[in-house]
């Protein structure tokens, strides 16, 4: 819905929609990173935050899995990321991207798969930021109400994490 002036012709209201809309998409198609991007991204992460820094065959956004962040399939490497993840900060999408990474190396969620994933600073944070989510969702909020006001210059970056966590402060 695009509200106008009224004094505004039908002309300029049809080419102001379309010229909104237009801004709206680059918006999008920058804040929102490819399966390509979403393959730099692992490797990235993997490199930096895993020991023998284990490769996927393929990332990809799927618009199937509605009840779980990210799934990954060890056998044929391949990890996919909930496409309801899309808009969220960058650290919690690393997060994600980091947990499946991890299940190349260790299948279950045991101690061993835990010590992979504590060198990542904001771990913390970012399972807080998900159970929020999941908490709101479970109220009957909707998804874009949460992911509105994101920074749109943090998502989809690759930047190195920093832990802004006040000392002493336990989640």
């Amino acid at each position: 819905m695009v509200l106008v002036p009224a004094r505004m012709s039908a002309a300029h209201v049809a080419q102001y929609a379309e010229e909104l809309v237009g801004r709206l998409e680059a918006r999008e198609r920058r804040a929102v990173p490819s399966d390509d991007e979403l393959m730099r991204r692992a490797t990235g992460l993997s490199r930096r935050w895993l020991p023998g820094a284990p490769q996927p065959s393929s990332v990809r956004w799927v618009t199937n899995q509605n009840q779980r962040w990210g799934s990954c399939t060890p056998i044929d490497r391949t990890i996919r990321l909930s496409h309801r993840l899309r808009g969220m900060p960058a650290f919690v999408v690393d997060y994600v991207l980091l947990h499946e990474l991890a299940h190349l190396l260790v299948p279950g969620h045991g101690a061993d798969f835990e010590a992979l994933l504590a060198p990542y600073p904001r771990l913390r944070e970012a399972q807080a930021f998900l159970d929020g989510v999941d908490f709101t969702l479970a109220h009957g909020h909707e998804m874009g109400a949460l992911t509105e006001s994101t920074d749109e210059a943090s998502v989809g970056e690759l930047t190195p994490p920093v832990d802004v966590s006040p000392p002493g402060m336990l989640f």
